[in-house]
């Protein structure tokens, strides 16, 4: 009834269900594409895209307590990855050590995401946790990739879908919860000497992550002094990154990567020649459609169930 306020209206009675694979051949890639999930989750992208535009990461925005309890799940990951040091291997890549991590994590998803999400809602941890676990690399090859952090934002757009995140986080969402995710991916990265997953190599824009090259070239639109020809000046990242989501993505690929930055990141350096930020912003959005949600061997990982549903979109 009209008088009872949204905050105490009871929960809608939905069914969860523990999200699965459904995308088995590229001839199922165009249900990918018209389903109800890739809509939500394209939408939640471009929501952020909007709501962190023109702002610095140092700038002041409101922390709810979910956003407190997510950082603080991350901040956990991150101690277990103090308590897993790599062990001693033949080969240089891929330390087998990740695998006890990543158990660590497997056996914990649920009681972690328990943590975040209110009590009428915990029948949903279950589902949300199956995007936490994929966020973080995969076990068995000890790989990283845009698939992965696609999970993540999922693990997010879910969190919304259920309102333990709410319009009034968006800020929030990236400068603080997957900036943290971001930190800890680079430490498990560096750390575990992860593989790319999927990597085109110096054809990709990056080894790892995609989406704060979107979200942080939108913090960029407008800035009064700072263009997309400056990113490659090694100074100006020196002295910016701590504001720009896309500097601190600049600055990782210069301590990880030697040699001229032309040659280590064409992509990126293609892209520094672009006359403004929201140009650069356009274009990433279309590559990131293009490279990364229509190619077959990223999304055939993605797991769909009934927050993210396969279902094609109702209008």
């Amino acid at each position: 009834h009209p008088g009872a306020s949204e905050e105490a209206a009871p929960p809608l009675q939905q069914s969860f269900m523990i999200p699965k694979k459904e995308i088995n051949m590229v001839s199922d890639m165009g249900k990918w594409k018209r389903s109800q999930a890739y809509a939500d989750y394209m939408g939640f992208i471009l929501t952020l895209n909007e709501g962190v535009r023109g702002k610095k990461l140092t700038c002041e925005y409101k922390v709810s307590e979910p956003i407190e309890k997510l950082v603080a799940l991350l901040n956990t990951l991150d101690r277990w990855i103090d308590e897993t040091p790599p062990v001693d291997q033949p080969s240089r890549f891929g330390n087998k050590a990740f695998r006890t991590w990543y158990g660590k994590l497997d056996q914990e998803a649920e009681k972690l995401v328990a943590t975040v999400i209110p009590k009428h809602l915990a029948d949903a941890a279950p589902e949300v946790a199956v995007y936490l676990k994929e966020s973080v690399g995969n076990s068995t090859r000890i790989d990283y990739g845009t698939g992965h952090e696609a999970a993540f934002a999922a693990f997010l757009c879910c969190l919304c879908k259920i309102g333990v995140l709410r319009v009034d986080d968006q800020m929030a969402i990236v400068f603080k919860v997957f900036n943290r995710y971001l930190e800890v991916m680079r430490k498990l990265q560096k750390t575990y000497r992860m593989e790319p997953a999927g990597s085109q190599g110096v054809w990709g824009l990056d080894d790892f992550q995609f989406l704060p090259f979107i979200w942080g070239s939108s913090q960029l639109i407008d800035h009064p002094d700072l263009e997309p020809r400056h990113f490659v000046d090694e100074k100006v990242v020196n002295e910016n990154h701590k504001d720009f989501m896309f500097l601190e993505c600049i600055l990782f690929i210069t301590e990880m990567k030697t040699g001229p930055f032309a040659e280590h990141s064409n992509q990126l350096w293609n892209i520094s020649a672009v006359p403004s930020w929201s140009k650069v912003n356009q274009g990433l959005i279309r590559m990131y459609k293009a490279e990364c949600l229509e190619k077959f061997p990223v999304i055939q990982h993605f797991k769909f169930g009934s927050l993210l549903p396969i279902q094609p979109v109702t209008s």
